[in-house]
This record gives C-alpha cells, sequence and structure tokens, in this order.
C-alpha cells in the first residue's frame, strides 16, 4: 500500500491547513479521517472555494466546511464499482475503505483506468482569446530573438501548452492578438499542424491587455475565455463557465489563492517610534489577478477603439454601469506564470511529470 499521509487530514486542522496540503498532495482533495484513521469527510478545493467567495476565514477548523457524504468504496467492491463511482461523478480520487471505515487505499483515475485513458472533460464549446501582443521584457534576454508565446515548455511553446488546456474542454476556435514578432507566431503556426482555428488579431499599436478585444465586435455572439499568453491555469474550466454564467456575471476574474509568509518580525509603532506590538513571521492570503477572465459579449461595447486600455479600465467602467463582477479562486498551485524565470523553471518540472 502507498503512503497515502499526504492526502489525510483532522477536524481540528484549519482550512488554510487543508488547502497547503491539497497544494503539496496535487489531487484537489484531502480526506478528513479521525484519530483510529476512520473516514469523517473530504474537503476539495471547491469547498475551499465556496469557503472563501462566502468570506469564512481560512483560519477556520474544517469541520466547518467538510463534505461529510463523500463518494467511497469499500475493499471487497469489484472494479467496475469503482470505475462507475468515477465517471458518474467526474471524480479522479476515491478512497477505499475495510469494514471498520478505516482509509486502507486510496485509489486514482489513472490507476483504475490506466494512465493512458485520460479523464473525459465536460466539453464547452466556447472561443478563447490569446493576448500574445506584449514584448515580454521580463523574459530576457529570450524575447530578444523568440517572441514571449513560442518560448518552449518540453517540445511546445507556451501558447500552444495554453491552447491545449483550453482544447481539453472542448474549446478549439482560438483569436490570437499580435504585435510584437507577431510574424513569428503566424509562422509557427502555418508550420505546425495543430488542428486548431486560428484568427489573428492585428494590433498596429500596443493596446494594453484589453484594447485589442474591440476588434471582435461582430465576431464573437457568445461567453468567450480570454488569456494572457504567459499564464497557465490547471482547474476544470467547465467549472468556471458554470459559476459565471449561474451568478449572471458580465465579466468573470480568475484569481490564485495566495499565500506569503514574512521572515522576520513585523514591528507595529506607535507615539513616533515607541514599539506597539511585534508580530513574529506573519502570514498573509491574498486572491490575486491570473490574467484569466470569462467574458460576456456586450461587454466589449465598453472598450474604446484603438486606444490602450486594460482590464482594470474595463472592469472600472462595467461596474460604474451596474454590471456584475466575478472572483473564481483557484488554488496556488493551479496557477503557473511563466512569464517569470523562476516560474517558468518550476513550469519546466511540472510538465515533465
Amino acid at each position: 500500500m502507498r503512503d497515502i499521509k499526504e492526502l489525510l487530514i483532522r477536524e481540528d486542522n484549519t482550512i488554510k491547513e487543508a488547502l497547503k496540503q491539497i497544494d503539496f498532495g496535487g489531487k484537489k482533495i484531502v480526506f478528513v479521517v479521525d484519530c483510529n484513521n476512520r473516514l469523517i469527510g473530504s474537503v476539495s478545493d471547491g469547498d475551499i472555494r465556496r469557503a472563501i467567495l462566502n468570506n469564512i476565514s481560512l483560519d477556520n477548523h474544517v469541520e466547518q466546511i467538510i463534505n461529510k457524504n463523500p463518494k467511497s468504496v469499500f475493499e471487497a467492491d469489484p472494479i467496475l464499482t469503482v470505475k462507475s463511482l468515477m465517471l458518474k461523478h467526474r471524480i479522479e480520487v476515491i478512497p477505499q475503505l475495510n469494514i471498520k471505515y478505516e482509509i486502507v487505499d486510496i485509489l486514482f483515475w489513472d490507476q483504475i483506468f490506466g494512465p493512458v485513458h485520460e479523464r473525459i472533460h465536460q466539453q464547452i464549446d466556447l472561443p478563447v482569446v490569446i493576448m500574445a501582443g506584449g514584448k515580454g521584457t521580463r523574459m530576457d534576454p529570450f524575447t530578444r530573438i523568440l517572441p514571449k508565446p513560442l518560448i518552449p515548455i518540453g517540445d511546445k511553446p507556451i501558447i500552444e501548452v495554453i491552447m491545449d488546456e483550453y482544447a481539453k474542454f472542448g474549446m478549439k476556435n482560438f483569436f490570437i492578438s499580435i504585435n510584437h514578432k507577431g510574424k513569428m507566431i503566424k509562422t509557427y503556426f502555418e508550420d505546425h499542424e495543430s488542428g486548431y482555428s486560428i484568427v489573428y488579431i492585428n494590433e498596429e499599436k500596443p493596446l494594453g491587455t484589453a484594447g485589442a478585444l474591440k476588434y471582435l465586435i461582430g465576431k464573437i455572439d457568445s461567453s468567450f475565455f480570454v488569456s494572457n499568453c504567459d499564464i497557465i491555469i490547471k482547474d476544470d474550466y467547465s467549472k468556471i463557465y458554470e459559476f459565471h454564467k449561474e451568478e449572471k456575471y458580465a465579466l468573470t476574474m480568475v484569481a490564485s489563492m495566495q499565500h506569503h509568509t514574512i521572515p522576520y518580525g513585523v514591528c507595529e509603532i506607535e507615539n513616533g517610534g515607541e514599539l506597539k506590538n511585534m508580530i513574529e513571521k506573519p502570514q498573509y492570503d491574498f486572491l490575486v489577478n491570473s490574467g484569466m477572465y470569462l467574458l460576456n459579449p456586450e461587454v466589449l461595447r465598453f472598450i474604446p477603439e484603438n486606444e490602450f486600455f486594460h482590464f482594470t479600465h474595463l472592469i472600472d467602467r462595467l461596474k460604474k454601469n451596474g454590471y456584475k463582477i466575478g472572483v473564481y479562486p483557484v488554488s496556488e498551485k493551479s496557477y503557473i506564470d511563466v512569464g517569470q524565470w523562476g516560474e517558468y523553471k518550476k513550469a519546466i518540472e511540472q510538465f515533465k511529470l
């Protein structure tokens, strides 16, 4: 039996500890057990997402958000039962119990179906816009020669890795905004059979993170995703769409949960220099904009024509006009910013797995 401890927590663990363990285990779920290893429930990244959206503190115990009826199987259950549960409920991890309800093993999708049997995701046929017109100055000196979207991760450029993630969910129609070294991007896809439909948006001058979207008026009549060309989100895109649609948002921003520890004692002062308090290595939690969005087509009319215009400007205009803006949290590990050298190196290692 494998070591399954990394997927087990206790009821008195905090939500923040569960989130860190989910990121560490990489399976988007942990199982809550008692002192005898008996299954009490589960906590998934979705449970934590709902907690954040409901303003529940991450310092609370997991018992506040626990799912007390997780799917499970017994040792004596046939493999067909396991397969049926995984397919029916779209789950990739399931605990295996003995007659005392103790977890004896945890079964994974690739173990049950085989590594070549990729999980079937819910398909959503939405257009995708990739903003690939920037100069990529954070990736200098690579970008003195290559446009940032063509920097390789394994045997593919970043932009194609991003497109492949969308394709898992049935999205194969792409609009690519190009400016800096745009001809090289076109040449790559002309010489390489990707199987994707690609329409290029030519920015004659830099138009910011959202300005080029103005050219989509009359070309898109459904909700559509927008992505920076240097970020990869490893999450369920169909759930992002469900959230966007059910909550009737005009624009949904995908945000990554980030945890930061100040590695020093932090001083709080008063009265011109008197020490009030000292906090040793404080921890802070943030939701940061990942650079991935889901938009309704009517928001395009709020973008000025041929002007430098950021997503922050668009969001401000929408809010002033009474439109709802959504935030969809994803875990820290689900967000890969390959536009920074340190994260780029991590991404290379991750895609080797």
